[in-house]
């Protein structure tokens, strides 16, 4: 195989499609840029619902004398019921840690919860006192996913009044982060069709402008291999180029965009380089492959070898 001619080929099939190659570059740029985000934004989540659920804890609200629920019929929870659900927490797998609240540390809590709200005092209207209050127990879950098993331990046991899941009020936030990780990654899709589409009309350009050369190599015997490296190599320069630029804005956006979350938004845990670099791997790897294969076929197609 003569390289020399390989190298020839390609430099003339690059100029000759300069406008083209241009858009196959751009099309690869914004497609894998989109999949590097999305990618990005999965891991982001998931370090969210880690954290979140490693801080959020369920509350487990026992009867007080002036409960009104069908649960509370008989009355104020007992020292033995109370008991019952420590004893479930204790040996449960699904609570890492648990606390204790009294009934002066619920009323305090409420009476904060009174001042910071405008308006006269509910605690002061209604004529609250500590023995009015519920105990409960908060109890910190071992896995984020762990509540909904929590919740079925205790809901039911005697003297519980209501289980207060805080995770649940969470979901809002999840569906949104959800939503756009998946709109990301749904563009990033369509972006990729498109330039696999670009590809395969790029290729095919190619091979009309370059029929009667192709002719020719074919009458003298060129192997198949030989007649589609130019295109190979050229969609590659491409496609390789374009790779480099969406990693180049991935790793700017590393260098820039997360130090500045991490400087407004305090203990909020945010990607860092370790989620980055498999993401980076893998959108080389696309785009590498999205200039491969799309070219080993329509080179079988357009060129018949």
């Amino acid at each position: 195989m003569h390289m020399r001619y390989v190298a020839s080929e390609l430099g003339t099939g690059l100029r000759r499609n300069v406008s083209m190659t241009i858009a196959v570059i751009l099309t690869i740029w914004i497609s894998l840029s989109l999949v590097g985000i999305g990618l990005m934004m999965r891991s982001q989540v998931g370090m969210f619902e880690k954290y979140l659920g490693g801080q959020l804890e369920v509350k487990i609200v026992f009867c007080a004398k002036n409960s009104l629920t069908p649960t509370c019929v008989a009355g104020q929870a007992t020292p033995a019921q109370e008991k019952v659900v420590q004893n479930t927490l204790a040996n449960s797998r699904y609570v890492s840690s648990y606390r204790y609240e009294t009934r002066d540390e619920a009323f305090r809590g409420y009476q904060i919860r009174s001042d910071n709200n405008s308006g006269p005092s509910i605690a002061g209207i209604l004529d609250l006192k500590p023995s009015d209050m519920s105990t409960s127990y908060w109890a910190t879950l071992a896995h984020p996913d762990d509540n909904k098993a929590l919740v079925s331990q205790v809901a039911n046991l005697p003297g519980v009044e209501q289980v207060v899941d805080l995770r649940d009020r969470l979901a809002p936030l999840y569906e949104v982060l959800n939503l756009l990780k998946w709109l990301a990654l749904g563009a990033a899709g369509l972006l990729v069709l498109a330039a696999v589409l670009q590809v395969s009309n790029t290729i095919r350009l190619a091979a009309m402008a370059r029929r009667r050369e192709i002719g020719i190599m074919r009458l003298v015997g060129a192997s198949s291999l030989y007649i589609q490296l130019p295109f190979l190599l050229e969609i590659l320069v491409a496609a390789v180029v374009g790779a480099a630029l969406a990693c180049a804005g991935l790793a700017v956006g590393m260098r820039t965009i997360v130090p500045w979350l991490h400087r407004h938004t305090g203990p909020w845990p945010w990607v860092g380089w370790s989620q980055a670099r498999p993401v980076l791997l893998e959108m080389v790897i696309v785009g590498v492959l999205l200039a491969i294969v799309p070219t080993l076929l329509m080179t079988r197609k357009y060129l018949k070898v």
